[in-house]
């Protein structure tokens, strides 16, 4: 049985959640006690990535990229068709990426984590508090308002959002130049939405990447919000 898990983990423990607070956490061990079954765990973002690439919007590109957009960032990549896996951990943890110098603080310890500007809970929360919200807004709500709100700024927020996804996803482009990048998370419901084509636009932008190749097809997920439990079963 395959678990996924926000965070660092590798095969039996939880090693660092941020999100949750979380260090050094012997799931495996305390599952199997529980539940008698064999138990490994997986990286959340990894699982949703092996489905795509199985099954989904990535199964016909031999070089590319799973980025899931969410609460988090996370991800991640395929060279000739094969996963890279570090032997270590996890690895290619994308939303801790450094895009801001002396930026605002991140779970994980560092300062200007990609995550912190550009995750889907990012714009929500900075909406939320410019209109006064008591509560969080939904996904839906933005997803369907978010670039009609008569509020400036609002629309400047939207702006920088799109600029450091810009910024994110293009400093990737240039480390793997890959043929496709799958946006998933919460970010995969946006199929058919303004916000998509102006992040398709910007990322044509001459000023995005260095590599002079074939920008990437940008493409979502195809199993939404499903991707991680059809890629927990992928052994």
């Amino acid at each position: 049985m395959e678990l996924l898990h926000l965070g660092l983990t590798d095969s039996k423990s939880i090693v660092k959640a941020s999100n949750l607070g979380i260090e050094n956490f012997p799931l495996t061990e305390e599952l199997e006690k529980r539940l008698n079954i064999r138990t490994k765990i997986r990286n959340d973002a990894k699982c949703c990535a092996m489905a795509e690439k199985k099954y989904g919007s990535l199964k016909d590109y031999s070089d590319c990229i799973f980025l899931c957009i969410g609460t988090g960032i996370g991800g991640a990549a395929f060279l000739d068709g094969k996963l890279l896996e570090p032997k270590g951990f996890a690895g290619f943890e994308f939303g801790h990426m450094v895009i801001e110098k002396d930026g605002v603080p991140c779970s994980c310890g560092k300062r200007g984590c990609f995550e912190r500007y550009a995750s889907i809970s990012a714009v929500k929360k900075k909406v939320t508090t410019i209109l006064g919200e008591r509560g969080d807004v939904s996904g839906q709500y933005l997803r369907e308002n978010l670039l009609i709100i008569d509020n400036p700024d609002v629309q400047n927020e939207v702006e920088n959002w799109l600029k450091y996804l810009k910024i994110g996803i293009g400093n990737l482009i240039d480390i793997f130049e890959p043929q496709a990048i799958c946006l998933g998370g919460s970010f995969s419901h946006y199929e058919g939405n303004p916000i998509l084509d102006r992040l398709i636009n910007k990322l044509g932008e001459s000023d995005t990447t260095f590599t002079i190749s074939k920008r990437p097809d940008i493409v979502l997920a195809k199993y939404k919000n499903d991707t991680g439990m059809i890629g927990a079963v992928i052994e």
